[in-house]
This record gives C-alpha cells, structure tokens and sequence, in this order.
C-alpha cells in the first residue's frame, strides 16, 4: 500500500458574496477531487488546538502526524532546519520577511503594504539579506537567506519571549502596534528601524521600482522557536517516505522528521509554482517508499493577498495538474493506495490570515469504497457528514491504518 498526503495549503475557507455564499473550495471546478470524495470517507478536523498559534507549522505538523502539543518549539527553526543551519540548543530563531512598509519618516510610522515585497525573488532577496549581514550580523547573530520573501535570523544563546507578530496578518494596517516586544524585542527593532533606513536606497530595490514593483524596504523579525526535537516518521509509523514542497518550513518538518525532502527545479510557493515537477518526484519518491507529503502553497498565498478569485483558481490548478495526474498515475500502477486530501488550516480571504476553524478532509482508499461520501469536497458537505476529528494529528493514523 502507498499514501499519500495533497496538502492544500490554508485552501479552506469561509462564505463569500463574491462566489454567491460559497467558499473559494465550493466554487472551484474540481473533478478529481470530488471524484475522490466521491468514493472516500470525509469529515472536519481540528488541526490547530485554540491555546496554539494558527500557523502552517503547528497545522502542518499535526495532519503530518505530530502532536504540535508535544512537538512544536515555533516555525523558525523548521525553516532553519531546511536552510541547513545547524543549531545548538541556546540559539533561538526567527523568521525574517523582507517586506514592503509604506514611506514613512520613520519605520514605526508606516504602514504594512506587502508581507511578500511584491513577491520578490529569491535572487533578489539573497542580494538584500547579503547586504544586511554586512550591517548587523556580528558574533551573537546572522541572517540567513532562503526561499522569496521568507528568511531567518539565529541569534546564539539567545534571550526567548518575544511577542512578534506575523506580517501577514496586518496588512494594510499601521505597524506601530505590532512591532517586536519583550526579551530581545528592542535589538529585534533597532535591527528593522535600520533595515529600513537603508534598504530603500540598494540597487535592487531601485531597479525594482523602476520596473514598477514594489521594494523591499524593510526586515520583519517574527515565529520566534528553538532547536525542534521530533521523533522520526519512521519511528513512530514504521514507514519510509518523502515531503515535496518549495518551503523551507515543510522541508524543516521533513527533515527533523527524519523523511527525503527533494529540491524540485521550478518549486516557487507561489500560484505558478512548477506542478508537473512537484507530482514527477512525488511519484518517483514512491517508487522505493511508502509515504509521500505533497505540500502546495499557493491556496494560502492567495489567502493572505486577500484575492478569492486568484484562491479559487489555485484550487483548479492543484486539483487540475496535482490531485489529477497524481490519482491517475496510482490507478495506473496496479498497486493498492490511500489518499488524503486536506487544507492545514483555512486562510479566509475576508481576513487574509489563517484561523483556527476546522478543516474538511478527504481519505480515499483504491481497495474500498469510503463510509461517508460527499458529492463536492467543500467546508459546508464535509461538516454536515457529522464526522469530526478532533485532534487532527490522529487522521494520519487513521489514513495509515490497513
């Protein structure tokens, strides 16, 4: 028996205007999907207990299977895991977005305009973190540079409890009320007030502005953690197996969990990510394992941008050029196989960060017809079927069992 995991990131949602009451899920054209549940059993999960942050990483580790309870030490240092950074126990991480603040006399007079800087590329950020590095990195800390927009900074025997906020989550709004507090919050400022001191002025970002995009202006320190401490996938489920994704938070769990994490030529985290790519490797992964965690991004991006119609189009794509040709190629094989497919968390447009509702899943089983069909895979149908999970972490369990 295969398994695998479609993972769409922050793909449930709430009830639109725009779509007549439907969620971006409701509205999609999605065949593969609904043929899926279809014939499978679906239900609700609560992927992210109410006491945790709503986050990728806590919901990501739990449909993996991990307890975020017991598991969870905070997203940076998943994401420095993937870079290759190699921790001890005394340093403590944080995520680092280059962002888009609006001009201000200064930075605690502006306002968030872009969490992802216009979606700058990775060329193009690692040019900006190398610069910053020459500025603020000293023996006690470092940025390190990683995918687009999103990078981190590890500051040895560092100083924890910080109350940072994530960047997605005020866009649009005054950052005055959001800035770093607490434990080494004033360092994690003073670093950002000089980031965007100096940034507007690199080259980069003149060029960037020239070609109408918008510049990344500033640091944003936030998802403060520690050295994570997982018990191996194979430990704990007795399977080898894989997790695709353009990521470094996803690639982070994969490694600390002991699973392949294949670097995939044209991944971006983005709507026009490289599909094709992402399911080739996944179905060459399976090959010589049993478990594959095919994790795609771009449902989420267009949550946090605010913008269901590109949301309800990521949704068509990954069910298009992901669910489909993954569903296809299994059938081809002749080889038993289970499929979950699954949001981590939902990332509701109207508010453009996630939340901590539960989320609709799909497990399809090639060798048996599924105990609660739905007729389309949405928030509404799953959640009528009454099935309701209510520590997410045990559905892989559940998608595992023979």
């Amino acid at each position: 028996m295969k398994y695998i995991v479609i993972l769409g990131d922050g793909m449930a949602d709430l009830p639109i205007a725009e779509f007549d009451g439907k969620t971006p899920l409701e509205a999609a054209e999605k065949p593969a999907m609904n043929y899926l549940a279809q014939h499978g059993t679906c239900g609700m999960a609560k992927t992210v207990p109410d006491d945790l942050p709503a986050g990728s990483d806590t919901a990501n580790l739990s449909v993996m299977g991990y307890n975020p309870h017991k598991y969870y030490s905070g997203r940076s240092p998943l994401e420095a895991a993937s870079m290759g950074i190699d921790l001890s126990l005394s340093d403590v991480t944080y995520r680092c977005n280059v962002v888009t603040l609006s001009e201000a006399p200064t930075l605690t007079e502006a306002k968030m305009v872009d969490y992802s800087a216009g979606e700058i590329t990775t060329e193009e950020a690692k040019e900006l973190i190398e610069y910053m590095n020459q500025v603020l990195a000293d023996d006690s800390r470092r940025l390190y540079a990683g995918v687009g927009y999103r990078h981190c900074l590890v500051v040895h025997n560092g100083q924890k409890g910080v109350k940072a906020t994530p960047p997605h989550d005020i866009t649009g709004k005054a950052v005055r009320d959001n800035l770093p507090q607490e434990g080494y919050g004033a360092e994690l400022l003073s670093m950002m007030e000089k980031s965007y001191e100096l940034l507007k002025d690199h080259p980069v970002n003149k060029k960037r502005v020239a070609q109408g995009l918008r510049p990344a202006n500033s640091l944003w320190f936030w998802g403060e953690g520690t050295k994570p401490d997982l018990t191996s996938f194979k430990e704990l489920y007795g399977i080898d197996g894989a997790v695709i994704s353009a990521v470094d938070l996803l690639k982070g769990i994969g490694i600390c969990a002991g699973l392949a994490t294949p670097e995939i030529e044209g991944a971006t985290g983005n709507i026009n990510t490289n599909y094709e790519n992402k399911v080739k490797e996944a179905l060459a992964e399976l090959k010589d394992k049993d478990f594959v965690y095919l994790h795609i991004e771009a449902p989420d991006e267009c949550g946090h941008q605010c913008n269901a119609a590109e949301k309800k189009r990521a949704i068509e794509l990954l069910d298009q050029r992901v669910v489909k040709p993954v569903l296809e190629a299994m059938q081809a094989g002749g080889e038993d196989f289970s499929i979950m497919v699954a949001p981590d968390h939902p990332t509701p447009v109207a508010l453009g960060t996630h939340t901590h509702e539960p989320v609709p899943y799909i497990i399809y089983r090639s060798n048996e017809e599924g105990k609660a069909p739905l007729d389309n895979y949405c928030e509404k149908e799953a959640a009528a079927k009454g099935i309701y999970v209510a520590e997410g972490y045990t559905l892989m369990k559940q998608l595992l069992q023979k």
